[in-house]
């Protein structure tokens, strides 16, 4: 039940947007072994006026993409592949063919099973009573 939330400079389509959902979906699903059906991608598209690196404009585009988990369910090389794999997308995508700012950043998050949930229960919960199929 992964989150992604990307902000990204300058903002983008709707067609874009549901480009970069599919493939972000798709990517953590392959590499993290996530399910696809609870994994949410939020966006945020952000004017180059609101965005700074070094103190100075942006020069090209840029993003910041932050994707929670449960901690300890990933390991090292998985979460390596995914900010790997992740940053090669964004920049395919919002740079087309050129790149993105060099400070765009891939961030995993990775929060105790007790911290978070879905549907009104923790991860902890869910991993000690699974919900029965009906």
């Amino acid at each position: 039940m992964p989150t992604l939330t990307l902000k990204v400079a300058p903002p983008q389509t709707p067609a874009r947007y549901r480009q970069m959902a599919q493939a972000l979906t798709t990517l953590t699903a392959q590499l993290l072994g996530k399910r696809r059906e609870v994994t949410a991608v939020i966006f945020e598209g952000l004017p180059a006026a609101q965005w700074y690196v070094g103190g100075d404009e942006l020069q090209r585009p840029t993003a910041l993409l932050e994707v929670s988990i449960t901690a300890g369910t990933n390991t090292v090389a998985e979460k390596a592949a995914f900010v790997s794999a992740a940053f090669a997308e964004l920049q395919h995508q919002l740079a087309e063919g050129g790149a993105l700012e060099e400070a765009s950043y891939v961030v995993v998050r990775e929060l105790p099973a007790t911290d978070w949930g879905y549907g009104g229960r923790t991860q902890q919960a869910r991993k000690r009573t699974p919900v029965q199929a009906k």
